[in-house]
């Protein structure tokens, strides 16, 4: 099943997730949302993008019930946010040389994650890296670009999507 997520306009880092009949409040990038999206820019790209697997951390949750491909979170798990380097926007193992992200964080923000297909066929250096969706923070604070929900609305979007799933990210309504 396919996800669709309404921003509440362009600069608002919140916005529902929509799949099927279902809606729920998600968090957006703290810039809000943007057709041309650049490294670093804090916004969550607007468009059509596929739902790559998801990451999940074992040591702290249950396999989810998803029929997309699922991995293990490893310790080592990182993801590289650096455009000079050949492996950008790809995960990685750590110890990495370059400018990443831990995936196994001492928050629970990727204790699930769903790789977002975003500039990733192949990366483009610069565009934008590490476009995931995840769990939000407590206080339902912005990401840096991807989109967040609370754990109990992602493991129930989980079971409803497999690997022919997207994501749209919608421009806000006029």
């Amino acid at each position: 099943m396919n996800i669709v997520v309404q921003p509440k306009s362009f600069d608002a880092a919140t916005g529902t997730l929509i799949i099927g009949p279902n809606r729920f409040d998600c968090t957006l990038g703290r810039a809000g949302v943007a057709v041309e999206k650049t490294e670093g820019d804090g916004k969550t790209p607007i468009g059509t993008y596929p739902l790559r697997q998801l990451l999940y951390r074992a040591d702290r949750l249950q396999k989810p019930e998803t029929g997309l491909p699922v991995s293990i979170l490893a310790p080592d798990t990182g993801w590289c946010e650096d455009p000079a380097h050949p492996d950008y926007n790809l995960q990685i193992r750590l110890p990495h040389p370059s400018v990443h992200d831990k995936m196994t964080r001492d928050d629970n923000l990727y204790d699930l994650t769903v790789i977002i297909g975003y500039n990733d066929s192949p990366p483009v250096p610069g565009r934008g890296s590490a476009i995931f969706l995840h769990l939000a923070r407590p206080d339902f604070s912005p990401t840096a670009g991807c989109v967040g929900l609370r754990q109990e609305d992602l493991l129930f979007v989980l079971k409803l999507c497999d690997s022919s799933s997207y994501i749209t990210i919608l421009p806000p309504a006029a």
